[in-house]
């Protein structure tokens, strides 16, 4: 229904999905909130969700679950089968959890509080619309990756997956790299060059890199060409479709502060070694821990204190 969602993209994000929802993870997630979850009432919570991957607002429609109070949902036309049609095997688990879930693509019900996920265009009308309410509404945001220079081929390969799973278009996918001056780009490109065949045949994404080459080519704009995405030395944080911007650095304190002074645009910083006390190793921002928010806020305890 979604060219956007082929079936290996629904099936690496239900294995995500499954993975953190172990009973270790969610008795780590769940312990702050022990004894406040049972004398919690139960309030009615609109989730406004994005549909730009494959069930994206899972763990927001656990979150509200879990808490005790009941998911109004209301879908994206791009991602409207996935996360009810989930949601009924639950109930097949565990029917008392029915009254809970709503889904509605119309006028949403009645509502006590909000999670909103959009653009920043959306943004300014979610918080026209329900500022009143106790909210959350997330922005657009991307992630980025520190290079030393010094990664393996294995290491750059994982990379890719932060940047091409989904075709780029999650938050948690990387858009753009920090990468040292006088950095030989044949490493890279060989990583890249593994994901050729993936994408060489989504007619979507390959559309998007031939108007972006073209693009390119017409306004003589410097670029690296592997065939089916393009480098292109940017400082923004956000790129096209096929597109990875890149920023050299000299000094990684310069990209650390650039980083922090940015942070409300990023989502994941990924990475061979902690640079920060939240990145992310190569490879596993589509990976997702239960208590790694979304913009680093903390939606249980939203959710606990309603």
């Amino acid at each position: 229904n979604n060219p956007w969602f082929p079936r290996e993209n629904i099936i690496y994000s239900l294995k995500a999905i499954a993975s953190s929802l172990s009973k270790d993870n969610l008795e780590k997630w769940l312990s702050p909130y022990s004894d406040k979850a049972l004398s919690t009432a139960s309030k009615k919570v609109a989730v406004i969700m994005a549909g730009n991957i494959p069930l994206v607002g899972f763990h927001d429609f656990l979150s509200v679950l879990i808490s005790g109070n009941i998911f109004i949902g209301k879908l994206s036309s791009q991602d409207k089968f996935l996360l009810p049609a989930l949601a009924n095997e639950l109930i097949a688990i565990e029917p008392s959890i029915k009254n809970n879930i709503i889904f509605t693509e119309g006028r949403l019900p009645a509502f006590d509080a909000v999670i909103a996920t959009g653009s920043n265009n959306s943004s300014r009308y979610f918080e026209y619309y329900f500022g009143k309410y106790p909210h959350i509404i997330r922005k657009s945001r991307t992630s980025i990756a520190i290079i030393s220079g010094k990664e393996s081929v294995e290491e750059l390969r994982s990379l890719c997956d932060d940047i091409f799973l989904y075709f780029g278009l999650g938050c948690r996918n990387v858009n753009k790299l920090y990468i040292p001056q006088n950095y030989d780009f044949t490493v890279l490109k060989k990583a890249i060059g593994t994901y050729r065949d993936k994408l060489f045949t989504h007619n979507k994404f390959m559309n998007n890199y031939e108007y972006n080459l073209s693009v390119f080519l017409i306004n003589q704009i410097s670029h690296i060409d592997t065939g089916f995405c393009l480098l292109k030395n940017d400082a923004s944080f956000a790129s096209p479709i096929s597109v990875i911007n890149y920023e050299y650095y000299s000094d990684i304190t310069d990209v650390l502060n650039n980083i922090s002074a940015n942070r409300e645009k990023i989502q994941c910083i990924v990475g061979g070694k902690s640079y920060t006390n939240d990145t992310v190793t190569f490879g596993k921002s589509q990976q997702p821990e239960l208590w790694d928010y979304a913009d680093g806020v903390n939606t249980m305890k939203f959710l606990i204190e309603l």
